[in-house]
């Protein structure tokens, strides 16, 4: 079997996958706040595109840390929430729906945003 080059190369991977677990609750602090905007200001288009940009956030990186199923929910919602701000006319009607599946997204990962599947 090959050495690695670097000896400390799984101890430094721990350590980034140990900083983004720790980052995850402001993570899901800037969705709710996002949400929170969506659903008193209306879902207009800053607060939407406040709310796709959180969503996406986590969605490019959450796999890489070893949270896929957070990152893919994320990114199913943020797919949603990108049809929004491209059909501007059915925002109004779809909100309620939509912020539904933020908030079950956000309860899922505060009980354990490194579960291996999403359920609500």
């Amino acid at each position: 079997m090959a050495t690695l080059i670097d000896p400390d190369f799984r101890a430094r991977l721990r350590a980034l996958n140990d900083k983004y677990a720790a980052g995850v609750p402001a993570l899901m602090q800037a969705i709710a706040q996002a949400q929170a905007r969506c659903d008193s200001e209306g879902p207009r288009l800053e607060p939407l595109t406040q709310l796709h940009r959180a969503l996406h956030a986590v969605a490019g990186s959450a796999a890489t840390f070893g949270f896929a199923a957070l990152g893919q929910e994320c990114r199913r919602i943020e797919q949603l929430v990108r049809l929004q701000l491209n059909a501007p006319g059915q925002v109004l009607a779809e909100w309620p729906a939509l912020s539904g599946q933020v908030g079950a997204l956000l309860r899922w990962a505060e009980r354990d945003a490194a579960a291996t599947h999403f359920s609500t």
